[in-house]
């Protein structure tokens, strides 16, 4: 390989109460194909991590981090995020240039209004814990087991479980309440977006239900974005037991744009802004 060449990076960016290690047996098949892959933690999210500081950090210090985490790659990468990561992946390709932007069941950005009760619910609910905004929320097995790890076997879900970290509540009101948020934190509009986009959720997905990711999806023009469900998938698009087909899909989709791990140029930054196959709509 000459030395001015580089494989095509993927990042992977978590969701709440997560790490890097979600993506630990996700990230395979992108490695299998030839890509360099990374799975960066979120600020604070390593176990040990200090709280105070996690309930400083809100959805742009986040995507700042992530950023700047790019910034030190050889070239634009594909960017996958996970729920609250998806969002935070929205957040960053704004800001940065990337090969193409996956979205895996990702939280919706500002101004995109919830589809299901149940996101309602989520949204009450939360307004029940005070003042969640100024301090970490701990992860909650019940919680988890019904909404994220759901489709796991328990000791599966608990092993899973067993790795996750409290959560900043500021980041979680600004993306979950977003309404009440008058800095709008989790603005990610489509204009500031140029790379292919594909959005990716499962059908029994309660967390951030097949309807509201469409909707997610349709605010990119022509066919810039792709959407695809997986009916019988729910949250956990990284783990579940078809986990391999989200994977599988991905590098499909990623091969139709010309977005291999061939060598490509150091810092090459055009971007192209056609895809192929299904609109947003399909």
């Amino acid at each position: 390989m000459k030395s001015n060449t580089v494989v095509t990076p993927v990042v992977f960016v978590h969701g709440a109460f997560c790490g890097g290690w979600a993506f630990d047996a996700f990230r395979e098949p992108f490695e299998a194909a030839g890509f360099e892959t990374h799975a960066p933690n979120l600020p604070h999210h390593e176990r040990g991590a200090d709280l105070e500081q996690l309930a400083q950090a809100g959805l742009k210090d986040y995507s700042k981090s992530i950023v700047h985490y790019l910034h030190g790659l050889r070239a634009p990468p594909v960017l996958v995020g996970h729920s609250l990561g998806g969002l935070v992946s929205q957040m960053a390709a704004m800001h940065t240039p990337v090969a193409g932007l996956v979205l895996l069941a990702p939280s919706a950005p500002w101004g995109v209004m919830p589809t299901t009760l149940e996101e309602h619910g989520s949204q009450f609910g939360l307004s029940l814990l005070g003042d969640y905004w100024r301090r970490p929320i701990p992860p909650d097995y019940r919680v988890a087991r019904n909404t994220t790890l759901d489709r796991l076997e328990r000791e599966d879900a608990r092993r899973a479980f067993a790795r996750f970290v409290p959560e900043s509540g500021r980041a979680i009101r600004e993306a979950v309440q977003w309404w009440s948020d008058h800095s709008m934190s989790a603005q990610a509009p489509v204009y500031r977006i140029a790379a292919p986009v594909l959005g990716l959720v499962g059908g029994r997905d309660r967390v951030n239900p097949s309807s509201t990711v469409r909707r997610v999806i349709s605010r990119f023009p022509g066919n810039q974005a792709h959407f695809h469900e997986f009916p019988n998938m729910s949250h956990w698009l990284v783990g579940e037991p078809e986990a391999p087909d989200v994977a599988a899909l991905t590098l499909q989709w990623l091969e139709a744009r010309g977005i291999g791990p061939k060598p490509v140029k150091a810092k090459r930054r055009q971007l192209s802004l056609f895809g192929f196959g299904d609109g947003a709509g399909a």
